[in-house]
């Protein structure tokens, strides 16, 4: 039964806000508790008067929500994981944004996507984490764990050499201006941007996909989710750009990468009536012929 919802957004701009304020309108309204992040010190009330809970650490709340809202686009969604993930909580996203793969909520069918939200009318997947287990801390605070995906990339002009080894057995050399390490959900993300195959959300599979590779014979490869994968770069530069969905850092050559699949899986909120495939058709334009 859902009696305490979060809310988390960070855009500014007046549909995201104009959605958090619908929100919090058609929460109030159906006497759900809610809990939103802010950083200012302003009150919250909602219209009958009722105070709305403040937070910017979900450890400084007396009780956790049943669900957690991020408003905004598949972005806010990303920034949103990392301040559940560990809990269980499962997300939802109303999207402001444009393109809305993670974000499924529309910002413009608040009213009904909350009474079935109450009413129990929704599906929970779980989606698996890729993370960085080397360099330890390589993103400190923000940790090293990623929904969509991991890159190692040039972080200068000339492109770089990866070594890549699955369970310590040497796969390939890439030479490329970088490789993206995916999740099923980050499938439809940069990985589908270079040509990559796309994979159901639920899949536990990696996708490793070259970026530009020098290479005419190089193709993007399926690998068990249970792999661990090594990763030894060189290059003409001494540093390379490393990502971690919206994080990003350059590290020096002389530091290897392993990456493997988070222990924990996170779970999101699919309303009855969605799903993935609706949303490569919708999304996508996926299949679009006029003969159809």
């Amino acid at each position: 039964m859902l009696n305490r919802v979060a809310i988390f957004s960070k855009d500014s701009n007046a549909r995201t806000k104009e959605g958090v304020n619908r929100l919090i309108t058609e929460f109030c309204r159906r006497g759900i508790r809610m809990q939103i992040y802010q950083k200012s010190e302003d009150s919250l009330l909602c219209p009958g008067g009722e105070q709305i809970e403040r937070f910017t650490e979900l450890s400084s709340l007396s009780v956790l929500p049943d669900l957690f809202l991020s408003v905004g686009g598949d972005g806010t969604f990303l920034e949103t994981v990392q301040k559940v993930k560990d809990t269980g909580i499962p997300v939802a996203g109303v999207n402001t944004g444009r393109m809305g793969f993670l974000a499924n909520i529309p910002a413009d069918d608040i009213g009904k996507s909350i009474d079935m939200l109450i009413n129990g009318e929704y599906s929970i997947i779980e989606r698996c984490l890729l993370k960085i287990g080397k360099p330890e801390g390589l993103f400190d605070q923000n940790g090293s764990s990623a929904l969509n995906e991991i890159t190692i990339q040039k972080a200068d002009l000339s492109m770089i050499t990866i070594n890549v080894y699955v369970d310590n057995i040497p796969l390939n050399t890439y030479w490329a201006d970088g490789l993206i390490i995916s999740t099923a959900t980050g499938s439809t993300a940069y990985n589908l941007s270079a040509g990559g195959p796309i994979l159901s959300p639920e899949d536990t599979s990696i996708i490793i996909s070259p970026i530009s590779p020098h290479n005419l014979t190089i193709r993007p490869i399926i690998i068990s989710g249970e792999s661990r994968l090594k990763m030894v770069m060189e290059g003409r530069s001494t540093e390379y750009m490393a990502t971690c969905d919206f994080r990003s850092k350059r590290v020096p050559f002389s530091e290897e990468v392993h990456i493997a699949m988070d222990s924990v899986k996170l779970k999101t909120v699919m309303l009855n009536g969605t799903d993935f495939y609706s949303t490569l058709r919708n999304k996508l334009m996926w299949g679009l012929d006029r003969r159809n």
